[in-house]
Protein backbone atom coordinates (compact mmCIF):
# COMPACT_ATOMS: atom_id res chain seq x y z
CA UNK A 1 0.00 0.00 0.00
CA UNK A 2 2.98 2.65 0.68
CA UNK A 3 4.22 1.86 -2.51
CA UNK A 4 1.10 2.16 -4.32
CA UNK A 5 0.06 5.61 -2.24
CA UNK A 6 3.19 7.08 -1.05
CA UNK A 7 2.85 8.57 2.43
CA UNK A 8 -0.33 10.08 2.78
CA UNK A 9 -0.84 11.14 6.34
CA UNK A 10 -4.12 12.17 5.85
CA UNK A 11 -5.56 9.05 4.19
CA UNK A 12 -3.71 7.36 7.38
CA UNK A 13 -5.30 9.04 9.76
CA UNK A 14 -9.09 8.30 8.17
CA UNK A 15 -8.10 4.79 8.26
CA UNK A 16 -6.87 4.79 11.35
CA UNK A 17 -10.31 6.53 12.62
CA UNK A 18 -12.56 4.65 10.44
CA UNK A 19 -14.40 2.50 12.88
CA UNK A 20 -14.43 2.52 16.79
CA UNK A 21 -12.00 -0.62 17.78
CA UNK A 22 -9.36 1.00 15.68
CA UNK A 23 -9.71 4.44 16.95
CA UNK A 24 -9.64 3.09 20.45
CA UNK A 25 -6.41 1.40 19.84
CA UNK A 26 -4.38 4.74 18.35
CA UNK A 27 -6.09 6.37 21.51
CA UNK A 28 -4.47 3.87 23.63
CA UNK A 29 -0.94 4.03 21.92
CA UNK A 30 -1.30 8.11 21.76
CA UNK A 31 -1.90 8.36 25.32
CA UNK A 32 0.91 5.79 26.40
CA UNK A 33 3.39 7.54 24.29
CA UNK A 34 2.57 10.85 25.83
CA UNK A 35 2.43 9.31 29.54
CA UNK A 36 6.18 7.71 28.98
CA UNK A 37 7.36 11.13 27.65
CA UNK A 38 6.47 13.00 30.27
CA UNK A 39 7.79 10.03 32.90
CA UNK A 40 10.95 10.11 31.11
CA UNK A 41 11.69 13.78 31.35
CA UNK A 42 10.00 13.65 35.31
CA UNK A 43 12.02 10.93 36.41
CA UNK A 44 15.24 11.51 34.17
CA UNK A 45 15.27 15.42 35.44
CA UNK A 46 14.82 13.88 39.14
CA UNK A 47 17.75 11.52 38.76
CA UNK A 48 19.71 14.25 36.81
CA UNK A 49 19.96 11.27 34.34
CA UNK A 50 22.79 12.25 31.19
CA UNK A 51 21.19 11.81 27.26
CA UNK A 52 17.44 11.67 28.11
CA UNK A 53 17.35 12.51 24.37
CA UNK A 54 17.63 8.93 23.32
CA UNK A 55 14.38 6.94 24.35
CA UNK A 56 12.16 10.27 23.60
CA UNK A 57 13.78 9.45 20.19
CA UNK A 58 13.25 6.27 20.72
CA UNK A 59 9.29 6.36 21.99
CA UNK A 60 8.13 9.09 19.16
CA UNK A 61 10.42 6.86 15.94
CA UNK A 62 9.67 2.98 17.07
CA UNK A 63 6.90 3.69 19.71
CA UNK A 64 6.28 2.79 23.56
CA UNK A 65 7.56 -0.78 22.80
CA UNK A 66 11.11 0.53 22.42
CA UNK A 67 11.59 4.08 24.45
CA UNK A 68 10.07 2.80 27.77
CA UNK A 69 12.70 -0.41 28.07
CA UNK A 70 15.54 1.70 26.99
CA UNK A 71 14.80 3.85 29.77
CA UNK A 72 14.35 1.54 32.03
CA UNK A 73 18.15 0.28 31.11
CA UNK A 74 19.24 3.69 30.97
CA UNK A 75 17.69 4.49 34.70
CA UNK A 76 19.05 1.25 36.65
CA UNK A 77 23.00 2.11 34.54
CA UNK A 78 22.37 5.61 36.73
CA UNK A 79 21.40 4.32 39.72
CA UNK A 80 23.65 1.54 39.71
CA UNK A 81 26.41 4.59 39.11
CA UNK A 82 25.08 6.32 42.10
CA UNK A 83 25.66 3.09 44.60
CA UNK A 84 29.07 2.26 43.19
Amino acid sequence: MLSINGLDFYRMIKEALSNPVSAFAWLDVLVSAVVLLIFIVAEGTRLRMRKLWLPIVGTLAVGVSFGLPLFLFMREKSLQRRIF
